[in-house]
């Protein structure tokens, strides 16, 4: 079960980590002085929304605290009513599906998600909203809806602010939104919150003051997980492979079987390179027991393993910069001689289109099987074509690792 939040994350001491672009906005934000149009950059899962979440709750607070008026009090009518997201003030826009949908009516799921995770993907609103494969868009009466909110009078607040999440959704129905970006009505703030700023308008781009916030790091990702419960060894391990994505870290740490992927994955290069069928078998039975996101989680480690071991063939078995644990790195180390580069790009290339097929609900048990025969084919091309390593002292550098 996911560990959720106690509260929206609404000021900025409860973000997990503190990018220097947020510290310009949040200046700009205390001095009164902050466009009215900004973009918000950040890789999925890292912290933009909650970030400009942050920086609304700033602006709508009545009684701000700090020398410079940067830190929200927490306590005042309008911190109480941000914290909750229902600030009358504060507006929202959000990829629904439907040619015509807004997100008026998703306004409790909305809530209850940003409750549960505010570093939420886009993937997780969809699927929470009952999107299923369909795609998610911000629709012409969305941004009719956004033209009409904004029309309004500002009700308690200081500002009226309106936060676009995932403008990237927008498409073509972004240029339905230009002119009020561009010349807003008095005390109107946009916040456009992406993940991905290639797929906006470049009219939209260039009308607003674009902020990009830097990942978390590992040691900021495991510090956020241990606060929320998690052992040391597990929210180092997910913090590790999730890249500074918090969203995909807490699924990691959740995984059942998050410490063995590590066990399994050195199990499994064994089996493949043996090409035992009876070896291949009895590990493909024993994984395809497990659920699809610890499959999903298992794949992914095992592309994280090999990125690892490129960096470690690439700069001559120095093991600065690697990220493994100790076992594992041995464990890569001894693998050096048996893996080319060819040969690794095969096998992240097989572990990809396991990822893809994984996703389609595809047969765990035939799927892995006619991997790691596929795997196994790899791994021994270069004894089968005479290279120079031999056949006896690979199998025993296999066994070690």
């Amino acid at each position: 079960m996911r560990r959720t939040f106690a509260l929206h994350i609404m000021q900025f001491h409860q973000l997990i980590h503190q990018s220097p672009g947020l510290e310009q906005l949040r200046q700009l934000a205390a001095a009164d002085r902050l466009p009215h149009a900004n973009l918000i950059v950040s890789p999925a899962g890292t912290g933009g929304l909650p970030a400009a979440l942050a920086v609304a709750n700033l602006l709508l607070c009545e009684d701000r605290q700090g020398t410079e008026g940067d830190t929200s009090c927490g306590r005042c009518r309008a911190c109480r009513k941000t914290s909750t997201t229902v600030h009358p003030d504060l507006h929202f826009a959000f990829p629904t599906v439907g040619s015509k949908m807004t997100g008026d009516p998703f306004l409790p799921q909305w809530r209850e998600a940003l409750k549960e995770s505010p570093y939420q993907e886009a993937n997780d609103w969809l699927q929470r909203i009952g999107a299923e494969n369909k795609q998610g868009n911000i629709t012409r009466e969305a941004c009719a809806g956004i033209l009409r909110k904004l029309s309004l009078k500002i009700f308690e607040g200081k500002y009226k602010i309106m936060l676009v999440w995932l403008p990237e959704h927008l498409g073509n129905e972004g240029n339905r939104l230009l002119k009020m970006i561009e010349e807003p009505p008095e005390r109107t703030i946009f916040f456009l919150v992406s993940e991905r700023v290639d797929l906006i308008l470049t009219t939209i781009l260039s009308r607003c003051r674009l902020t990009k916030l830097n990942a978390p790091t590992d040691v900021e990702l495991a510090t956020a997980l241990q606060a929320r419960g998690i052992p040391a060894p597990a929210a180092t391990a997910a913090a590790r492979l999730a890249a500074g994505n918090y969203n995909l870290a807490l699924s990691l740490a959740d995984s059942d079987t998050a410490d063995s992927h590590g066990p399994r994955l050195l199990d499994w290069t064994r089996a493949c390179y043996q090409g035992s069928p009876s070896q291949l078998i009895a590990w493909t039975d024993e994984f395809a027991k497990l659920g699809r996101e610890t499959q999903k989680h298992f794949i992914r480690y095992c592309l994280h393993f090999w990125r690892e071991f490129l960096l470690l063939s690439v700069t001559g078995n120095q093991h600065n910069g690697v990220r493994l644990p100790a076992e594992e790195l041995a464990s890569a180390t001894k693998l050096l001689p048996l893996v080319d580069h060819d040969q690794l790009a095969g096998i992240t290339g097989i572990l990809s289109e396991c990822a893809e097929h994984v996703e389609r609900n595809a047969n765990p048990k035939i799927l892995f099987l006619d991997a790691g025969l596929r795997i196994h084919h790899l791994l021994r091309t270069r004894l089968t074509s005479g290279a120079p390593t031999p056949a006896d002292t690979a199998q025993s550098a296999a066994a070690r690792a």
